[in-house]
């Protein structure tokens, strides 16, 4: 039984619940709240999971594995029916990369400890801060619409979401949360709402956690 260390709104948590659901595996949660008494994840306990202060961290009974990029990849090499990703490499190599321009180049600029470090220690206002994130995700997320124009089907895996919809869903989702301007990337949009009618996504929703505030 797998364990997942989380918080309901964080995405990358989010990114890891999508994954687990589509491939069938149950797993047990555990909140770690990023808000409340100045955020959980810096508590000793946690850290000792994971040193550098963040979720996801999955534990799978024998260790404790973090970054949600590399727990994709790993639920994929231990549990590899049904795939998440392509067979072709070249395929795999492109689901990879658009998943990446999300996780790596949109989300890092936009997480709960750097929207926080605009506010208290560079004093930014509440609308410089709206107006760096919206600026980053929609930059990101017009580059990521580029990339959808080569789906193979309805979704990446031609007929099924796989491992490039497990990324991009929970940034739509924040995409929506802070009112970003999605009008001109409607394959994103489009793509997202097929996801959201699947049974694994909707359970992986951020307000169908344990932990929703």
């Amino acid at each position: 039984m797998y364990e997942l260390y989380g918080y309901w709104r964080s995405s990358a948590s989010y990114r890891v619940r999508i994954a687990l659901n589509l491939k069938g595996i149950d797993y047990t949660q555990h909140t770690v709240h990023l808000v409340r008494d100045g955020g959980e994840q810096h508590q000793e306990g946690f850290r000792a999971r994971n040193p550098h202060g963040l979720v996801p961290v999955l534990r799978d009974g024998r260790r404790d594995f973090t970054q949600s990029i590399a727990i994709l990849e790993y639920l994929e090499e231990q549990h590899p029916d049904p795939p998440l990703l392509p067979e072709a490499p070249e395929d795999r190599a492109w689901v990879r990369s658009v998943s990446q321009t999300i996780a790596c180049e949109i989300h890092p600029l936009n997480n709960l400890r750097v929207l926080g470090y605009l506010v208290n220690q560079l004093g930014a206002t509440e609308d410089a801060r709206l107006a760096w994130y919206r600026h980053w995700v929609e930059q990101g997320l017009a580059v990521v619409e580029t990339h959808l124009a080569s789906l193979p089907g309805e979704y990446s895996l031609g007929d099924r979401p796989g491992y490039l919809e497990a990324c991009l869903v929970p940034q739509m989702y924040n995409a929506r949360r802070f009112e970003c301007d999605l009008s001109g990337v409607p394959r994103a949009v489009a793509l997202d709402a097929r996801c959201l009618e699947a049974e694994a996504f909707r359970r992986a929703a951020p307000e169908n956690q344990p932990d929703a505030a």
